[in-house]
């Protein structure tokens, strides 16, 4: 598959069947009935429910910080890595609780973007609460409901911006979650929305099914570990997000698929020993992007019998590894697939953002496991209150 500067390859099928196939259809013809659903804010039908002028205002701004947790904040810092070169704005992501938050780094923050769908997330407020300083412009995002964030804006004066109630966090890159961030970040939000054309795009929808009918069959077979061989660093917190839109969304009723992300080539000294001769329970997924203008191999300083190295670039050596791999991998009959991205750019990434949301909705089908909700987290979120609720639980910390 070659669509929007993406090179795609697919696992080898001994047959081809159409088990996607009715799934895909019925999914597009509910999002032509019904345009109020998670499917159109891939589309260039979706109205982002904000303020042009207030964005424009703070496109003067050079420093932003945004505080979320999980959907709300890794499709932005997605974003923000993958199409780094194409970025002068200076952003910091605050994505866990941590003890060793520099304050004083933070000084240079203008505008924070804080962000949670449902108002009440315990890190996003605990985070909000450390981290938000006067003279400082706020943006929140979260549903319109009598929620701590709504409140907090309100003593803050903060420009507060809906999150739909519709869409889940790990649904929500390419609303308003991810696009007011990319629209700061001086990005194209417009060529992000490239779901009008893929889903009549007979390459890709073929792709597409080709990859949910392999990942499916797998699966039933027992490999239920996705392992990520990510040979491009700044793709990482792009996986970072792929890993909970899965795990989130198909982890159910004894079932689903674990995402595995490992940094490539350092992990062929580590864990590809396991990938090569251990426990056959996995499928691969091989991404690699091509970069200019990187560093050189210093050819008066190669010795034997490395000469070959002589003026290689190391994009070079890593794409050499990443082929490699691969051909032992056929060679293994290992099952596995590839990404190589040719150009970073909003298009090629919306085509990724795209093909992994449809990948997982129809794998979700498949599996008959709702993709859109995630019953077992809320049971950690209402133990964890419990517990600081009590009496004296403080006393148990040091």
């Amino acid at each position: 598959m070659n669509v929007n500067n993406i090179n795609f390859k697919n696992f080898k099928i001994k047959k081809k069947l159409n088990i996607a196939k009715k799934e895909f259809h019925s999914l597009i013809s509910d999002y032509y009935k019904n345009k109020n659903n998670i499917l159109n804010t891939l589309s260039k039908d979706y109205n982002n429910n904000f303020n042009s002028k207030t964005i424009k205002k703070l496109k003067t701004k050079s420093f932003f910080r945004v505080i979320g947790m999980g959907g709300s904040i890794l499709g932005s810092e997605a974003i923000y890595s993958f199409l780094k070169k194409k970025i002068i704005k200076n952003f910091s992501f605050i994505n866990n609780l941590q003890n060793n938050i520099n304050l004083k780094k933070n000084k240079k923050t203008q505008v924070n973007i804080i962000i949670s769908k449902s108002g009440n997330t315990l890190e996003t407020i605990c985070n909000s609460n450390i981290l938000l300083k006067d003279n400082q412009k706020n943006i929140i995002i979260s549903e319109l409901q009598n929620n701590y964030l709504n409140k907090l804006a309100a003593d803050l004066k903060s420009d507060i911006i809906e999150h739909k109630n519709y869409i889940g966090g790990r649904y929500s890159v390419l609303s308003e979650v991810g696009m007011i961030p990319a629209e700061l970040m001086g990005l194209n939000v417009i060529k992000f929305k490239q779901f009008n054309y893929l889903i009549k795009n007979k390459i890709f929808v073929k792709e597409l099914l080709a990859n949910v009918q392999s990942i499916y069959l797998n699966v039933k077979k027992g490999k239920f570990l996705s392992f990520i061989l990510n040979y491009d660093p700044l793709s990482e917190p792009f996986f970072k997000w792929y890993q909970q839109l899965v795990s989130e969304s198909l982890g159910k009723k004894l079932n689903g698929v674990i995402p595995v992300i490992s940094t490539m080539p350092k992990d062929n000294h580590s864990l590809m020993q396991y990938y090569l001769d251990g426990q056959p329970k996995g499928f691969y997924t091989f991404f690699f992007s091509h970069q200019e203008n990187t560093i050189k191999i210093n050819h008066k300083k190669i010795l034997e019998p490395y000469k070959f190295l002589k003026g290689k670039k190391l994009n070079e050596i890593i794409y050499s590894q990443n082929i490699a791999t691969q051909n032992v991998f056929n060679s293994k009959k290992i099952p596995f697939r590839s990404f190589e991205i040719l150009s970073k750019d909003e298009k090629s990434l919306g085509t990724l953002f795209t093909f992994f949301i449809l990948e997982t909705i129809l794998l979700g089908r498949l599996l008959k496991v709702n993709p859109f909700d995630q019953p077992a987290v809320e049971l950690i979120k209402k133990e964890t209150k419990k517990i600081l609720l009590k009496k004296g639980t403080k006393n148990n910390f040091r």
